[in-house]
């Protein structure tokens, strides 16, 4: 919640400009009002004497105030308390399934394409406020790095921590991937449910075919979204390991399986992309943004709390003083 101060009606401030005139006017009139009158003694105009009549400007001052007060308040000051509610009206369950294999560490994307992956699914995450995310990982095996949640920093600690290691069997199982990214979603009540498999090779290990994981995903009613990353050619890629432990690096042909993964997301209703740099990378994330969007309805509410009320009151007692201290003090023949 938060507040603002505001004037409903500001073109009421045009009258100031008004109270210029007002002063040339009041000059004006009261240089033409002074006279000289001469008399034998000042005895009777005693009343008159000293420093009051040099005061009688301030019951001009008196009624400027005033006025300016009013127009003040005709301007309606007030504040503005403004709360927020958001609800979705449709989630979406998203999982990421995300090929680790050595290949990933290919150096056409900069610096290679599982950092840049990682970088362009971070912005995903943090722009899908409203839907609950995934994450698993495959090689020659999947597991679940962490299953749908609506905690973001629990889906971006587990991205972060996404690496290349020997652990997983070296391969692309993108069967098994898949896979395992359809039984992350299958049980969820979501009215949309979301696969985005990247993998940058052919599926070559793995027990699960992955047209059978397809339509598992088709009989569980969710789309996939297929990312194929590498250049077109040849990327300098993993190799071997030297005996320090260290990967060498080389030449290597990129090859992916895109009639593979044209057929998955065709068949799932979803779309295939292929990403040869990371701006073409970034560009794909943001287009199935895109395409994937939850409908939020967001319901304002406001508070004004009026603050023209104490203006007039004051107002009202600076025509007060005025008028007293004209039949008082400053009262005159004049």
């Amino acid at each position: 919640m938060f507040a603002n101060f505001t004037f409903e009606n500001p073109e009421f401030f045009w009258l100031f400009l008004l109270l210029p005139l007002a002063i040339a006017w009041y000059v004006w009139k009261r240089n033409k009002q002074t006279a000289e009158l001469k008399i034998s003694t000042t005895k009777g105009f005693e009343v008159k004497s000293g420093f009051l009549p040099k005061l009688r400007p301030v019951l001009f001052l008196l009624r400027l105030l005033a006025l300016s007060f009013i127009i003040v308040a005709m301007a309606r000051p007030r504040t503005v308390d403004v709360s927020t509610e958001t609800s979705s009206s449709q989630g979406i369950d998203i999982v990421m399934a995300i090929d680790v294999s050595a290949s990933m560490l290919a150096r056409d994307l900069q610096p290679n394409r599982l950092d840049a992956l990682k970088a362009v699914a971070e912005e995903f995450v943090k722009d899908r406020p409203g839907d609950r995310i995934g994450l698993v990982a495959y090689a020659g095996e999947s597991f679940t790095k962490t299953p749908i949640t609506s905690d973001k920093t629990i889906v971006l600690n587990a991205l972060e921590d996404i690496e290349y290691n020997n652990v997983l069997e070296n391969g692309t199982a993108i069967g098994s991937g898949l896979a395992t990214a359809v039984n992350r979603l299958k049980d969820s009540e979501a009215e949309s449910k979301v696969i985005i498999l990247l993998t940058d090779g052919v599926n070559n290990s793995g027990f699960i075919d992955p047209n059978t994981a397809s339509e598992l995903a088709v009989e569980f009613g969710i789309k996939v979204y297929t990312i194929g990353v590498g250049s077109n050619g040849m990327a300098l890629s993993p190799i071997a390991m030297s005996p320090g432990g260290r990967i060498q690096f080389g030449r290597v042909q990129v090859e992916i399986d895109e009639e593979l993964l044209k057929d998955i997301a065709t068949s799932t209703g979803g779309k295939y992309f292929r990403a040869t740099d990371n701006e073409k990378l970034e560009e794909i994330y943001n287009e199935i943004d895109s395409l994937e969007k939850t409908e939020i309805e967001e319901f304002r509410y406001y508070n004004y709390d009026e603050k023209y009320r104490p203006l007039i009151l004051f107002a009202g007692i600076l025509l007060l003083f005025e008028i007293l201290l004209r039949l008082t003090l400053f009262r005159s023949f004049i």
